[in-house]
């Protein structure tokens, strides 16, 4: 089928008239069309049914009564028409309904800064348990925020703790920011135009923890069409995709409580960072929701490993 034509064939519009309707109808299409799935929507039915409730402004968890619940004309015209964008332009769904869930909660995204998905979101939600006592944090850190979603699963998850976003991205600190204040976290999450550490306060941060560019220049030259719609200074770091990995390593010393831990997302890069530092006791996380590569050290390790981690630089 032409995507192009979809909106303009009259069969579709008479014919589908339920939610269920274009939510099967809707995976269909984007199976047919062979979309890229890897930005928080695992199948075509998820996505579907994203773009289908949206233009519906119902809730992604509707109750499966409403679903024989017909659509009227328009609402039929603008599910199509999205379905129309997110396989002509390869657009992620979130750009295209200016909405991710993370950790449980809406945030606000648009091409300016990655589509939230990291599996941290996972451990948040578990308040870092049991790698540290969830009474005992009072100052986080979020380096590479983006969008802010770590950060402010951060603050939800520990309400008594002060939470600090970093980031260097003009255009993705519009957005933090724009999250920070439709969430009401103004008071408990400080955003920072900062290249890592160094316009932060010297603050001794019990959690530091971090999702930064981590793809090599040659893999992300070859992803998906989809992931090119997002902005390459959230993917690429450097020629083995370590570079900022490897400097947060050595610069967090500084920066660690004398209990704290350190948690960050490398993906792809693990194998290559494995090798890179062999002698390292890196634990890799796992997630009962899936993903992988995000690995925790302990303050102790950090300050113990440092010169090791000076070396690769």
């Amino acid at each position: 089928m032409d995507v192009n034509n979809v909106a303009t064939q009259t069969d579709v519009i008479t014919t589908l008239t339920t939610i269920k309707d274009y939510i099967r109808w809707g995976a269909s299409q984007l199976s047919e069309n062979k979309v890229f799935f890897g930005h928080g929507l695992a199948t075509p039915l998820h996505e579907s049914a994203t773009i289908v409730l949206h233009v519906l402004f119902q809730p992604y968890n509707l109750d499966d009564c409403y679903l024989e619940s017909v659509l009227t004309i328009e609402e039929r015209k603008k599910v199509i028409h999205l379905l129309n964008r997110r396989i002509a332009e390869r657009k992620p769904v979130a750009y295209l309904t200016n909405e991710a869930i993370f950790a449980g909660l809406s945030f606000y995204v648009d091409e300016r800064v990655l589509v939230p998905r990291s599996p941290i979101a996972e451990i948040i939600e578990q308040r870092f348990a049991p790698w540290i006592d969830e009474d005992q944090v009072f100052n986080i850190l979020d380096l590479c925020t983006g969008s802010a979603c770590i950060a402010i699963a951060c603050a939800y998850a520990f309400p008594e703790a002060q939470v600090d976003a970093v980031e260097l991205s003009n255009d993705a600190l519009e957005v933090a920011t724009k999250n920070v204040r439709q969430h009401d976290l103004l008071e408990q999450v400080r955003i920072f135009k900062s290249d890592l550490f160094n316009e932060l306060p010297d603050t001794k941060y019990d959690v530091i923890v971090s999702n930064p560019p981590y793809v090599a220049i040659q893999e992300w030259k070859e992803l998906p069409e989809e992931y090119h719609q997002e902005p390459e200074m959230g993917f690429t770091g450097g020629t083995n995709g370590l570079y900022l990995v490897l400097t947060i390593l050595i610069e967090a010393k500084k920066y660690l409580a004398e209990q704290g831990i350190l948690i960050i997302e490398v993906g792809s890069s693990a194998e290559t960072l494995q090798q890179l530092l062999p002698e390292i006791p890196f634990y890799w996380l796992e997630f009962e929701r899936g993903g992988d590569g995000v690995f925790l050290l302990t303050a102790e390790q950090v300050q113990q490993y440092h010169e090791q981690f000076k070396r690769t630089i």
